[in-house]
């Protein structure tokens, strides 16, 4: 099932998706493991995985911190590619790799794209490659039929949004404010208005990321976006009451 197809059928049961991110390697794969687990059991809808970068520009201070401890306790590409092929194995959700380009370009691109397929990933979120650059990238994404998703930010004209969306699959992440993740998102007229915008634009289910961290966040994005992603909060979490803290957090968030 495409991507797009299994979130038309999700959405079809449920007022609002969820979509949890998480760094490959942080703490620790067993403590990610533990974490998608109960992610899975309460309820996530999908899943993306940051493979670790050194310099993640779209970042803010907690997920760069993860991605520098994970490289420093010595996370390789081949060890996420491992886990991930055990992880698609083991549950039955969507999952997606979130990374920097430069992974896929040392890696070899269209060597990442075989491996993505075989491991029964669904799509990649690759912030730092516009689709001006991106030529490569989404012929090998069609070629392979995997999800290259593109992202709106409140910046973007609606032209702009169009042309976007004439690129994307699977869906549209929309960033909820300027600047990298982490900070909280205060909700007002004019993201009303962006969210309107990024409606008019595609026909393509929506994410909302950055800043997401509580039911009244995903309270208030139901009704106006298809997907609430939830990415710092949970390592926030894991970090201060440990994993085990994960599933109630994701539980009491629909």
């Amino acid at each position: 099932m495409q991507l797009t197809e299994y979130l038309h059928k999700q959405k079809a049961q449920k007022d609002i998706l969820l979509m949890t991110h998480l760094v490959l390697g942080y703490p620790s794969f067993a403590v990610n493991r533990e974490v998608i687990k109960q992610m899975v059991d309460n309820g996530v809808d999908l899943i993306e995985m940051q493979i670790p970068f050194s310099e993640p520009m779209a970042d803010g201070p907690m997920i760069l911190k993860a991605n520098q401890d994970s490289l420093e306790n010595g996370t390789k590409v081949r060890d996420c590619l491992d886990f991930a092929a055990e992880i698609t194995g083991t549950h039955q959700i969507p999952f997606l790799f979130m990374t920097y380009y430069n992974i896929l370009f040392k890696y070899g691109v269209e060597e990442f794209f075989k491996k993505a397929v075989e491991i029964n990933i669904k799509g990649f979120i690759v912030p730092d490659l516009p689709p001006e650059e991106g030529e490569e990238f989404l012929a090998l994404a069609k070629k392979y039929d995997l999800a290259p998703i593109m992202i709106y930010a409140p910046t973007s004209t609606e032209e702009r949004m169009k042309e976007l969306a004439n690129h994307a699959n699977g869906f549209i992440y929309c960033v909820a404010r300027r600047g990298v993740t982490g900070k909280k998102t205060d909700f007002d007229q004019d993201f009303g208005d962006y969210m309107a915008r990024c409606r008019r634009s595609t026909d393509l289910p929506l994410a909302v990321g950055f800043g997401i961290s509580d039911k009244e966040d995903v309270d208030f994005l139901t009704g106006q976006a298809d997907i609430a992603v939830i990415g710092t909060k949970t390592i926030r979490l894991i970090d201060e009451k440990g994993p085990e803290a994960v599933g109630p957090f994701i539980a009491g968030l629909r």
